[in-house]
């Protein structure tokens, strides 16, 4: 009588011994001459895993420029052709790699910033999928790590993405618009290997290697820094929102003005919602300091304003009109509390990987922090920049050099200040218990 797991006087190893056994299909297969649970993994050509997902980065960024551009233009009167639809849509998509275009209202070079982050993060997966395809990560046992795979993987998107620009560029270029496709040429070949180079890279484990390598008061310095920017930005991001908030009825009325039905209403709201990381670069340069002009006549920072024509967008309906007062000059302390909040973490990560760490190399970091946020916002401030036509709108933007400066010794002191007054503070503790 054949056993069975309900049968409390024979042991598993009995009954196992009793079941037949059943070759896995790996086992079915034979390599020659190999042993067939070491075969080596089936990789893609280069060729092919970076067209596919260059490709793929393209459309997924693509096609909201274009939906934007449908849905300002397809329920309106003019009847605009779809060819040049496609066309201006392709226009807006070199402008957020930063291609400047020449318009009948003049030069255009004012990248809109969210759909630049949407086109990075794609390229940065584009070289994650590539480098996965090609085994960037694979090594034989004992060999050293390479850095060649992952290159190759960054560069082969890179060109693609470039043949990509170039395409668009030459698509785009029509009468009331010119492109130059040798700019587009380059600089889609600049973010394609920047971000696919990246991406790349983080899959084959190069920037965790490059990390682990880096002396720590450098790395702490890095991520407190790089916390300190972000929280910058979103101090600006909270302060744009709010303005616009507070000015909602010019918004509704400026919308209201266009006269486009609802579809345009809805367009326009993404344009602008794409414009909105760059509001809040010149927002963080508003709390930092140094301010941010839009055109020859507007001059906008906490202590001197001065407002000339500005574009009728609805973004732009919150910017001051006035100096700040009241409880308005308490928002310029925002900057210094993300320093704070970027110290006392950096504080208390240290101390609690390591509760004996000196003061000289926690308080380094801390100081070196100040430069590297300096050189985040002043990057951020440069994307921000450009010009968007001719006379009053051609230089619009903080200045990146002045907001750098400012920020660096402002989150250097302020994290300095919240680093030591952690360490003392978490030593008093432990003092006393």
């Amino acid at each position: 009588m054949p056993t069975t797991p309900e049968d409390p006087d024979d042991g598993a190893p009995t009954r196992l011994a009793d079941r037949e056994t059943v070759r896995l299909p790996i086992q079915r297969r034979a390599v020659r001459g190999r042993n067939p649970g070491r075969r080596p993994a089936r990789r893609a050509p280069l060729a092919v895993a970076a067209v596919v997902n260059a490709l793929w980065a393209a459309l997924v960024s693509l096609v909201p420029t274009l939906v934007v551009v449908w849905l300002l233009f397809a329920f309106d009167s003019s009847g605009v052709p779809l060819a040049d639809v496609l066309r201006l849509g392709l226009a807006g998509w070199l402008l957020a790699h930063w291609v400047p275009l020449q318009t009948g209202l003049g030069p255009m070079s004012l990248a809109p910033l969210g759909l630049t982050a949407i086109a990075a993060w794609r390229m940065y997966r584009a070289g994650v999928n590539t480098s996965r395809a090609i085994g960037a990560r694979a090594r034989r046992r004992g060999s050293p790590w390479s850095a060649w795979p992952a290159v190759r993987a960054g560069a082969g998107v890179s060109v693609v993405y470039a043949a990509l620009g170039a395409l668009a560029a030459t698509v785009a270029d029509h009468q009331g618009v010119e492109v130059s496709a040798v700019r587009a040429t380059l600089t889609f070949a600049a973010f394609g290997l920047a971000t696919g180079l990246l991406g790349a890279l983080a899959e084959a484990r190069g920037i965790a290697r490059l990390a682990s390598r880096t002396p720590r008061v450098v790395r702490d310095a890095t991520r407190t820094g790089a916390v300190a920017a972000l929280l910058v930005l979103g101090a600006g991001a909270a302060t744009t929102g709010m303005a616009v908030a507070f000015s909602g009825g010019d918004a509704s009325q400026i919308i209201d003005d266009y006269h486009t039905g609802i579809a345009g209403q809805v367009g326009l709201v993404v344009v602008c919602a794409l414009f909105a990381p760059d509001v809040t670069a010149w927002a963080a340069s508003y709390l930092i300091g140094p301010g941010f002009t839009i055109g020859a006549q507007t001059y906008i920072s906490a202590a001197h304003v001065t407002v000339g024509p500005l574009p009728a967008v609805p973004l732009l309906a919150g910017l001051p009109s006035t100096p700040a007062t009241g409880y308005a000059p308490l928002l310029l302390g925002l900057p210094l509390a993300a320093a704070l909040v970027a110290g006392w973490l950096l504080a208390r990560r240290s101390l609690r990987n390591d509760p004996a760490r000196p003061w000289v190399p926690l308080l380094g970091a801390s100081a070196l922090a100040g430069p590297v946020a300096g050189v985040l916002l002043a990057l951020a401030s440069a994307a921000a920049s450009g010009s968007l036509g001719a006379a009053g709108l051609a230089d619009m933007g903080p200045h990146s050099g002045a907001v750098g400066f400012v920020a660096m010794f402002m989150i250097s002191i302020g994290a300095l200040l919240s680093t030591a007054a952690t360490k003392l503070a978490l030593h008093a503790r432990q003092s006393r218990e």
